[in-house]
């Protein structure tokens, strides 16, 4: 699977369950985040040389749409919606 254009095709990072002495933080308080952390997969060809395959970024949750490939998951994002490279 390799992406086009001015697309890039990234795998969710499952953040880690935070903890405050000893209690676990509820998953509706990370949904007020409004930024999701992925790994690039593939880029296309049109994207800048600052983003690199196997680099780690924040997009916007609300950006692109998913598409599954040999049964996983993956966000089809374009270069506007990253908004940090790690």
């Amino acid at each position: 699977m390799r992406a086009v254009s001015y697309y890039i095709i990234v795998e969710n990072i499952k953040l880690e369950k935070k903890t405050i002495a000893g209690l676990e933080i509820s998953d509706d308080i990370d949904s007020d985040n409004r930024y999701l952390k992925g790994k690039i997969i593939s880029k296309g060809d049109m994207i800048p040389e600052t983003l690199k395959e196997g680099d780690v970024v924040y997009y916007d949750r609300h950006a692109g749409h998913g598409i599954t490939h040999k049964e996983k998951l993956y966000q089809v994002i374009t270069v506007k919606d990253v908004v940090i490279v790690e």
